[in-house]
This record gives C-alpha cells, structure tokens and sequence, in this order.
C-alpha cells in the first residue's frame, strides 16, 4: 500500500469517527436520557488529539466545532471556541495523559468535560441567564463513564498507527 493510499484511508477512519460523534450528539433520545448523553465529538476529538497530536490540533478541533455549531444551531462559534480550548490543553499534556492508567486518564477527561460544559453554560448564560441546574453535570458523568469504552472501540480503528 503506497504512503498516499495510507494516509487516505486514514483520513477516513478520523472523519467516519467524527460523523458517527456529530450523528450521537444530535440523536432524539426521552428527555429523560437526554440529560445523559455525553459530548461524544468531543470525546472523540480528545482520543484523537492524545493519540495522534501531528495529525489533530487547535485549527481541526475549531473546524468541526464549528460543524457542530450549524449542525446543533447554538451561537455560531461557541463549540469551536470551546474546542479549541480543550483541543489546547490536551496537546498541552498528551505527553503525560497518553501513559496515565484509564483511571486518572478517565480523570483528566472529567475535567475537560466540566471545562467544556462550564464554558458552554457561561456563554449560553450571557444570552439567556438560566438557573444553574445539577444535572448540567450528568454528560460529564456519562462522559466520563464512557472514556474507557470509547477509547478501546478508537483504539481498535487506530491500531496500524505509530503514537507519535
């Protein structure tokens, strides 16, 4: 297999992975689920950015939320703000979070979701003020809960690449 032939394919292992994310994070669930369904392009995302930080970075990361911003209709840029953000602080520690047991990597992705949903309800508060509610912290459980499943379901796609 030539290298343009590799790098295409994988290519499209990333994007299918991040289409399937899009397609879960707008899934009409009860409202009673609702309030569980993790950020799972930003899951993704994050796997990507510890595995493979050459191929994934701030610029990526801020493109796909903005994908996320049309596809979910909230306040254009306010996913790629918040993606861009965490997408920084991952490739800030991949080094170190790549080697951690799933348990303190579990850890660091509980803090790059609150991150992430603290940021969310700050800008969706300056627009409309909303009483803030526990359950706003219930995607970050399941999110979190989620880290090591999806992490071996991407692991399995990422097995022919070098961790570089």
């Amino acid at each position: 297999m030539k290298v343009s032939d590799q790098n295409s394919s994988d290519l499209f292992f990333y994007l299918f992975s991040v289409i399937v994310a899009m397609g879960l994070n707008v899934l009409p669930l009860s409202p009673a689920l609702q309030f569980w369904n993790p950020d799972w392009v930003l899951l993704v995302l994050i796997f990507w950015l510890l595995a493979l930080p050459y191929k994934w970075g701030i610029f990526s990361s801020w493109l796909v939320g903005l994908l996320m911003d049309v596809l979910t209709g909230r306040l254009l840029g306010q996913q790629a703000l918040i993606f861009a953000i965490v997408s920084y602080i991952c490739l800030k520690f991949y080094k170190r979070v790549r080697y951690f047991p799933i348990l303190q990597q579990a850890l660091f992705i509980f803090c790059c979701l609150v991150l992430s949903h603290t940021l969310a309800f700050g800008i969706n508060n300056i627009h409309n003020p909303a009483h803030f509610g526990w359950e706003f912290l219930l995607p970050v459980i399941s999110g979190t809960l989620i880290w090591p499943f999806a992490g071996m379901v991407l692991r399995s796609i990422n097995l022919n690449q070098p961790v570089g």
